[in-house]
């Protein structure tokens, strides 16, 4: 089967996408959003993507030295000189894909070689910003990556693909897509993880969505997802890129209209008198995107209006077989 043609449904995914899409438009309604409160978010979330990223790839440093590292220029006791690169070069290479974002981007193999060079700056500089010219293996992986010859070729044609204007595609599913077929070309000899992740977040940042910020404790998750990506579904790696999408989609909607104290723990939404699911249930429900929710740290966060919502589709459908 031709990768383009890859299945990527899963049950419920037309739901989600038009959750995501509406939160979209919703957060679209808001602008121009206040100066002060947008520069805390995007620096917050900014800081929680280079954290969450080098953490995903083996880098120790907790989200609060990440900090000290990047805004106080601090060396950390006990920390490697690698793992402190690291950071600064990831937070360099958010701030160069940031200046590339803007809806009429075209994606260039310069941009993202521009992009792994910052990435791996002060490390390997003998690979940064070029395309490995001999095999590789990947411990743990289902798959062995392409030739290193034929490299440049599949680049080129995944790159004509993502710029293909009359692809149909959504903007999340085409992302998604893209991410999975960029680790598994494997373009690099280190560093893939980290710049996919930066240029997946370009062609979302493009589309007008925030950057969807893959989590440190989804870390295990997210291989799997590649995994069976490698196996021809796609459907584990979307919806775990649309959690982390809705995540900071709730950030922004919740910090900007004084929302987010409606988002609470599980456990204390199944103890309102009026919702009949237990806790297990309910975090099945939010773990496949039935319903409203995001995840912070280990635990995820809902809101009761999420789960009465999910009431009312599940009767109508009910209601609906019963007419039909």
């Amino acid at each position: 089967m031709e990768w383009k043609n890859y299945p990527y449904q899963f049950d419920g995914l037309e739901q989600y996408l038009s959750r995501i899409q509406a939160k979209k438009s919703k957060l679209d309604a808001l602008r121009p959003l206040p100066a002060a409160a947008l520069h805390n978010i995007k620096n917050s979330l900014t800081l929680e993507w280079t954290y969450n990223s080098n953490s995903i790839e083996g880098n120790t440093l907790t989200l609060q030295e990440t900090k000290m590292v990047i805004e106080d220029g601090l060396t950390i006791r006990g920390k490697s000189l690698r793992e402190h690169f690291e950071a600064v070069n990831h937070q360099e290479a958010i701030e160069f894909v940031e200046q590339l974002v803007d809806d009429q981007y075209v994606m260039k193999a310069s941009d993202i070689l521009s992009v792994h060079a910052l990435v791996l700056q002060k490390i390997e500089k003998e690979f940064a910003g070029r395309y490995r010219n001999a095999g590789v293996r990947i411990s743990g992986a289902n798959f062995t990556p392409p030739n290193a010859l034929k490299v440049d070729a599949l680049m080129e044609a995944l790159i004509d693909w993502v710029n293909d204007a009359t692809n149909p595609l959504d903007t999340v599913i085409k992302a998604s897509i893209f991410h999975h077929r960029f680790v598994w070309i494997h373009p690099f000899f280190d560093g893939n993880g980290r710049t996919v992740r930066l240029f997946f977040n370009l062609l979302l940042m493009k589309a007008g969505y925030p950057p969807a910020i893959i989590l440190k404790n989804d870390r295990k998750k997210y291989y799997d997802s590649l995994n069976k990506a490698n196996q021809g579904d796609y459907g584990k790696i979307l919806l775990l890129v649309l959690q982390a999408l809705e995540r900071s989609l709730d950030i922004y909607l919740s910090n900007f209209t004084n929302t987010y104290e409606d988002y609470q723990s599980i456990t204390d939404i199944v103890s309102e008198p009026d919702v009949p699911y237990n806790q297990e249930y309910v975090s099945l429900l939010a773990r496949r995107g039935k319903i409203d929710a995001f995840k912070e740290g280990r635990n995820w966060l809902t809101s009761k209006d999420a789960v009465l919502e999910y009431m009312k589709l599940r009767q109508r459908k009910r209601d609906k077989k019963v007419v039909g």
